[in-house]
């Protein structure tokens, strides 16, 4: 990735015709060809760009451009539509080339195995005196999130969604089924813990006899105090 803090004006030629002023811009020239225009303000989005697939071709300034100070061209060009950006340089603050690698991916907080194991911790969030028995419980259909066990000797059955929809209450329910034929488990209940629970999720949780809990991710965390809202 290349970097250059510039004075520089910039054309865009194509199926629209834009005009960006001489002022001092960051430009960011990535390893994919795309080039884009940055000022100090308007967050992360940049002022123009030019998106891969497309070539950067550095040109010296005709005679016109190096009578107004312009000391290079930048020309990219869209391979396939033929659009055209020109950056006019004016001087050259900074420039420097740096190697990235090859970049991971973006890793979303507040995935459901964040929340499995955040609730695991906190069975409290579920009920009262409540004891974990297992996480990734195993059964012949797939493993149920969370097996805790209630002071009566209950078992309890938590599946655990970011976003709760009916299809997960129909799995939770599967899961029930199941468990419930096991005396060593029997009787079983179940309760469909997600941060956001759709209302006919709720309905259909209702109707199985399915507890709902909304879960509160950042209280859980320690970054406030939260409790379970019950429906």
């Amino acid at each position: 990735m290349r970097l250059v803090i510039a004075r520089c004006s910039v054309d865009y030629t194509g199926r629209l015709n834009a005009h960006l002023p001489l002022a001092t811009r960051l430009l960011v020239h990535k390893g994919d060809g795309s080039l884009l225009v940055h000022s100090d303000g308007g967050s992360y989005k940049p002022l123009n760009w030019m998106s891969p697939p497309c070539r950067l071709d550095v040109e010296l300034p005709d005679d016109e451009s190096a009578s107004a100070g312009v000391i290079e061209h930048w020309r990219v060009t869209h391979a396939k539509t033929g659009d055209a950006l020109l950056v006019r340089i004016y001087e050259v603050l900074h420039d420097s080339s740096h190697e990235l690698g090859i970049d991971p991916g973006l890793q979303k907080d507040g995935v459901e195995a964040d929340l499995q194991r955040l609730l695991a911790e906190q069975v409290d969030v579920i009920g009262e005196n409540l004891t974990l028995v297992r996480r990734e419980f195993p059964t012949a259909i797939g493993p149920v999130d969370l097996l805790l066990r209630d002071p009566a000797g209950g078992t309890i059955a938590v599946e655990v969604k970011r976003r709760g929809d009916i299809d997960g209450v129909e799995q939770l329910t599967r899961y029930l089924e199941l468990l419930g034929r096991d005396p060593h488990l029997a009787p079983v209940t179940g309760v469909f813990a997600a941060q956001e629970i759709k209302p006919q999720a709720k309905v259909l949780a209702a109707d199985r006899g399915i507890r709902c809990v909304t879960l509160d991710y950042e209280g859980m965390k320690g970054i406030e105090s939260g409790a379970p809202r019950l429906f």
